[in-house]
């Protein structure tokens, strides 16, 4: 058995210590905060709770798969609704929203309610998207990349072109060859945002996103994402791993090449030296790299990162609101007229607020009534901005920097005018803000980057940061600043491969379920 750190308590540090503790190792997670989750934590204040980060459940399939592996499965750890509509759009200067179903066909005809043609368009789009996506999963997603001769087989080889073209092909230029309207184009790009990227800069490969919101439907686990993550706690807990909250790692310990532990500071603020024969960082992989490894020991030391594209940060907004808001569903978008100025906003040099901007919100107390006290909604609200900790940190109830302050007024005001609620402000009740700097402070996070490394070209598959070490021997890393990326289940699939790495398993397919220790 080998002892085995794991550095962060966020999603994927808490499912590859379950993972790797299930394969027969002795496993300690590592947490600075005083809670667990990282991104996808909880916050409570007079009757409301809100999930901080992370609110689309998408690739339901992932969690099962992961669940499986432990012995469960998601029907048995969660309870999970169906949204439908899946998400409402506003379109700045038009009234009427655009609603996205749970289904298919009701898709392709709103689509061509829309844009006469564009319904059998999206008809093939998506068969594209459900075939690359099914190419995906058994190829570039479970894989560590450690050999890459059995991605050579005759279904990626007859590939070959399409992969190619979808590759070098910008995700804008193929949602333009689809089709003409601005709203359907904003509809089939706006994935590229869960992703941390643009579609202007994202491969057309990533097309595959929309087979998730349009064809296989959104779900919502009751009790929000810190249902998820309480589950993951609950079965690692049932590994025998031992999670420490309080735990600042300061240093990770090498000694001639090989890693043999960290040091850390407690809740107490004492040093402590933990010895392992295995460690494993799922904190931010720019902290990681420049901060707890000394610069001989680095395999992306600081100019590395120069030439890497964060993904954007985010302006966050918990709000408690008076009374009901049928105006918005469970997800709902607003988009800009002016969608590509937007993002070379935030991805250009130098980078700026858009101004107006696009706007995500979210409104789980329609479906969930524990995150909000009777009579009351539950407001979550997520504007993309850039990467840069400089535009400030947030606060409760308008205590944070000036300027994030005064942009999240402006937000609720275009909240309130856009989807037709004048009073939306003055209903507020609960106030709380997040912006660049807490991403930077709370969370260690390069730039300030809410996701991490946007998903361009050089940041994909085998081109993104590899997670396993190439200076030291026993240090491997998992999450979304490592391959295969960001989002839940990429981070779920991070802690997977991360046994399939310390296995020495090369195959690119899921592990078989239950997982068996080999150890």
């Amino acid at each position: 058995m080998s002892r085995v750190v794991v550095i962060g308590g966020g999603i994927s540090g808490l499912a590859s210590a379950a993972l790797l503790a299930r394969d027969g190792h002795t496993v300690t997670v590592l947490e600075q905060k005083g809670s667990l989750g990282g991104r996808a934590g909880s916050w409570e204040s007079e009757g409301f709770r809100f999930d901080t980060g992370p609110s689309w459940y998408l690739m339901p399939e992932v969690f099962d798969h992961f669940y499986k592996l432990l012995g469960t499965s998601s029907e048995e750890q969660l309870t999970l609704v169906t949204l439908d509509p899946g998400y409402r759009v506003y379109f700045e200067g038009l009234t009427e929203p655009v609603d996205i179903s749970a289904d298919r066909a009701e898709n392709i005809a709103i689509f061509e309610s829309i844009e006469k043609g564009a319904g059998k368009k999206l008809d093939a789009y998506l068969d594209s998207a459900l075939d690359t996506y099914d190419m995906a999963k058994k190829k570039f997603l479970y894989t560590t990349f450690a050999d890459l001769r059995p991605l050579v087989t005759r279904d990626v080889l007859r590939r070959t072109g399409k992969l190619a073209r979808m590759l070098t092909m910008p995700l804008s230029r193929l949602v333009a060859r689809t089709v003409r309207d601005l709203r359907l184009r904003q509809i089939l790009g706006f994935p590229a945002v869960l992703l941390g990227s643009s579609p202007y800069i994202t491969p057309s490969l990533y097309h595959l996103m929309s087979h998730l919101d349009l064809a296989d439907g959104v779900l919502y686990p009751m009790g929000g994402f810190s249902r998820v993550i309480q589950s993951i706690v609950d079965l690692a807990g049932a590994e025998g791993v031992e999670i420490v909250t309080g735990a600042t790692v300061s240093r990770i310990v090498v000694v001639d090449g090989i890693a043999k532990g960290v040091e850390y500071t407690d809740a107490a603020g004492a040093t402590v030296a933990l010895d392992a024969d295995l460690v494993v960082s799922a904190a931010d992989l720019h902290h990681t790299e420049t901060q707890l490894l000394e610069q001989p020991d680095r395999s992306y030391p600081e100019p590395h990162w120069e030439s890497r594209v964060p993904g954007p940060s985010a302006l966050l907004l918990y709000l408690g609101v008076e009374g009901e808001l049928p105006e918005l569903e469970h997800h709902t978008l607003l988009f800009t007229r002016e969608w590509k100025k937007g993002f070379d906003a935030i991805f250009g040099d130098p980078s700026s607020v858009p101004n107006p901007a696009s706007i995500y919100v979210c409104k789980p107390s329609g479906v969930d009534p524990d995150v909000a006290p009777d009579g009351h909604e539950n407001v979550f609200v997520l504007v993309p901005i850039p990467a840069d900790p400089g535009i400030g940190r947030g606060g409760i109830e308008g205590g944070g920097d000036a300027r994030i302050e005064k942009l999240a007024d402006v937000i609720i005001d275009q909240i309130g005018a856009w989807a037709g609620i004048p009073d939306f402000a003055a209903r507020v009740t609960v106030r709380r803000t997040a912006g660049p700097g807490d991403f930077q402070a709370e969370l260690n996070a390069w730039r300030g980057t809410a996701l991490g490394p946007a998903h361009v070209l050089k940041q994909s598959a085998f081109f993104r940061e590899g997670n396993k070490s190439k200076k030291v021997e026993g240090l491997y890393y998992v999450g979304g600043s490592t391959i295969p990326g960001i989002g839940l289940p990429m981070c779920l699939i991070s802690a997977e491969i991360l046994v399939k790495r310390l296995r020495g398993d090369t195959s690119t397919t899921p592990l078989p379920e239950p997982l068996r220790s080999t150890v």
